[in-house]
């Protein structure tokens, strides 16, 4: 219902809740998709429910979260700020806390997975997990590795926040930096110390994938599966088609594991990844000023079979020389060797220019 993998373990705390745990009424930290789950069970079983989500927590899944029912207070720049808050509101009116990954329950309704990966694909060998708390690699490798334990199990993390990375290098949970990503939804600065333990004894390797390179992922997901997917969800595709796992020639399993995205940054990040992949291509041309200059530019762009998208002037800035101005032009091609080609006709045709990146 909510767009996410979330929902398996926040339902599975939600039914284990005594009587007296459901009137008292529950609490929870999120940037989003566990947010999401806690409202929607919670308030559909009459549970009343608070969720903190940072300041910077996109609008679909703020919106989506007060719809199904939850009262939204938005404090902090990034989720540990927002778990402080709910526990601060916990202890203040008697609520009910929910980890988002550092519960049992949690943990187990996450691992919920890998015991349907095991029904469903009977030959597996490996599986690809998106890292941030735990609570979803913790579950998984646990349900898979106590059955078949040569299943290999690797945790992907984006390496603007590699909490996990980090913890394996020192044997603990550790509190890394706050950094700003696309893959929100796995951006917790410390593992948990329930999940982090799960992932010393299961998890077979961590690697880790750059901005761009989620990015990527997001957008081969749309035009190859016709898959939505967030950028934490994406992050074990990313990994694939970066080729940075040892699964060649294995059977392997990749979790797309959320789809709630905003549109907007959605869009940002389909521009970016036609620029990353050759299909965008933005020059900085001078060109003399006056009639036809512009026309014959775009004439030798047309015949090299690019299509322009956008054109900009500029006559005061770049140093540009007076009777000239500076034209940056963006222009949709066929991929990097269709680069090459216009820049090299440019060249020949007597432009000077530089590639806008």
């Amino acid at each position: 219902m909510t767009g996410s993998f979330k929902e398996r373990g926040a339902l599975n705390r939600i039914l284990l809740m005594s009587d007296d745990e459901r009137a008292r009424g529950v609490i929870t930290a999120s940037a989003g998709n566990h947010a999401q789950a806690v409202a929607y069970h919670a308030s559909k079983r009459g549970i009343r429910v608070q969720i903190c989500m940072p300041v910077l927590t996109p609008l679909v899944k703020v919106t989506a979260t007060r719809g199904y029912g939850a009262e939204v207070i938005l404090h902090g720049n990034n989720f540990d700020e927002a778990v402080d808050e709910a526990r601060r509101r916990c202890d203040h009116e008697g609520l009910v806390f929910l980890h988002a990954f550092d519960d049992d329950a949690v943990i187990a309704g996450q691992g919920t997975i890998g015991l349907e990966l095991l029904e469903q694909v009977p030959d597996l060998e490996a599986v690809v997990v998106p890292v941030g708390g735990g609570g979803l690699i913790g579950g998984i490798a646990c349900a898979i590795k106590e059955q078949r334990p040569e299943v290999r199990i690797v945790g992907v993390e984006t390496a603007r926040v590699p909490s996990m990375e980090a913890a394996l290098l020192q044997h603990r949970p550790v509190l890394v930096p706050a950094a700003a990503t696309i893959a929100d939804g796995i951006a917790v600065r410390q593992v948990g110390a329930l999940t982090f333990p799960l992932f010393e004894k299961y998890v077979d390797e961590i690697v880790t994938v750059e901005e761009e390179e989620i990015a990527m992922a997001i957008l081969w997901l749309l035009e190859k599966e016709k898959t939505l997917a967030e950028g934490a969800g994406a992050a074990g595709m990313a990994a694939m088609l970066t080729k940075k796992t040892t699964l060649r020639g294995k059977k392997v399993v990749v979790l797309i594991c959320g789809g709630n995205i905003d549109v907007t940054l959605l869009a940002r990040i389909i521009e970016r990844g036609l620029v990353k992949d050759g299909r965008l291509v933005r020059l900085r041309i001078p060109l003399p000023d006056h009639p036809g200059g512009l026309n014959r530019l775009t004439t030798l762009v047309a015949q090299q079979r690019a299509n322009v998208v956008t054109v900009t002037h500029d006559r005061a800035y770049f140093g540009v020389h007076l009777g000239d101005t500076i034209i940056d032009i963006t222009m949709e091609t066929r991929g990097p060797d269709h680069i090459l080609e216009l820049m090299d006709e440019l060249t020949k045709a007597g432009y000077e220019f530089e590639r806008v990146l």
